[in-house]
């Protein structure tokens, strides 16, 4: 195939993902100074209810100190793989800071939570094992499973009936499942798979990235839990933590930590000083006033919400072409949300993904509810 043929092949590919009002593409955004819950759209400003920094916590004056110090401490990179010279003192006190917080003996820190997340998989797990996993796990785990090539066993989502189920016929080496789901907002039935889990003597591997610290998710300790850092801490990275054992397998084993450039130090101080502030759990508290208040003023106006009562409050649309089209008429109105399509999303449940955070006010909380009901009711 020449060049030209493959660049044809790309575009005929990218056409239909149009046609599907399917197509990714990257928009052009910009954080406004000192104002954690705006962003800019070329010359519009936009209130910010797409972001993940669940706590406000990227624009803490504290963190942004802290990144400063480390980059003058220790440099802007870390220059090598971990496993030459690329681990320093700042990614081992942050290591201890997240066992401290979790209770386990070990933590090991990734560029990105995906990375971590399917070099933890890869590296456990081959075409040999049986593994369960929830149905709705995230692009990662799957993907770090595909890798592996496991006999992957899925349950309903959330059903732990289902999951004993398929102890009966199978042997599996682990069960999957995520914290809080990052499409639907609803927190997994920690307690109970930890305790089937118990009952067959089988690991329990939790992604924890939008839970951490913002649910009761500590109260359990699986054999093995993602952190992300771009979530509740509002920084960049990700670790997994779990016993010393694992973790020792993992920097002898993981492709992706023995040949990937270690993550930056200076990323590492600041996420150390964002976890101090996370745990002191008054923004959480914010968090939750700002949830609570969404969830009243959306169901006053009959707006068509998830049973979710975390940071991500879904409302379900349907078609992508409609999700597109109530998303920009939002922006128009000066919000920006997530317009969530398949595949991230089932065919025919895209929806309107509104993350908030503790920097909002109720003020806009109540501008957001207002025009989303608006709207709704000129779309119908």
């Amino acid at each position: 195939m020449s060049p030209t043929q493959l660049l044809q092949l790309i575009e005929q590919r990218q056409q239909i993902l149009r046609q599907q009002g399917l197509l990714r593409q990257r928009q052009l955004r910009s954080p406004l100074l000192n104002q954690a819950a705006m962003i800019c759209a070329g010359e519009q400003q936009l209130l910010n209810f797409a972001s993940n920094d669940y706590l406000g916590l990227s624009f803490a004056e504290e963190v942004a100190d802290a990144l400063y110090a480390g980059a003058q401490q220790y440099g802007v990179g870390s220059t090598a793989s971990p496993l030459v010279c690329g681990y320093s003192q700042a990614h081992y006190q942050l290591e201890q800071a997240l066992c401290a917080a979790t209770g386990d003996e070990a933590a090991l820190l990734f560029s990105s939570g995906f990375a971590a997340n399917t070099a933890l998989l890869k590296s456990l797990f081959s075409e040999h094992d049986v593994v369960l996993a929830d149905k709705l796990i995230h692009a990662s785990m799957i993907d770090g499973l595909r890798d592996a090539k496991v006999k992957l066993k899925r349950f309903p989502h959330n059903d732990v009936t289902a999951a004993a189920r398929l102890f009966e016929s199978s042997l599996p080496l682990a069960v999957l499942t995520e914290s809080v789901f990052s499409m639907d907002g609803d927190v997994a039935p920690l307690a109970e798979l930890n305790s089937l889990c118990q009952q067959h003597n089988c690991p329990l591997i939790v992604d924890d990235a939008h839970g951490f610290l913002l649910t009761d998710t500590l109260n359990i300790k699986p054999f093995a839990r993602l952190i992300t850092f771009g979530k509740t801490l509002g920084c960049q990275g990700a670790a997994i933590v779990g016993s010393q054992t694992l973790i020792d397998f993992l920097v002898a084993n993981s492709r992706e930590y023995i040949y990937s450039t270690a993550l930056s130090p200076a990323c590492c101080v600041a996420a150390h000083i964002a976890l101090q502030l996370a745990e002191r759990g008054n923004l959480q508290q914010d968090l939750q006033h700002n949830i609570h208040l969404f969830r009243q003023l959306a169901t006053a106006a009959g707006l068509p919400l998830l049973p979710s009562l975390t940071a991500i409050q879904p409302i379900l649309i349907g078609e992508s072409d409609r999700v597109l089209h109530v998303a920009k008429q939002l922006e128009q109105r000066g919000l920006l949300v997530g317009a969530i399509r398949p595949p991230t999303v089932p065919q025919g449940s895209g929806r309107l993904r509104i993350t908030l955070s503790a920097r909002h006010t109720a003020e806009q909380v109540e501008q957001l509810v207002a025009a989303i009901a608006e709207v709704f009711n000129g779309d119908t």
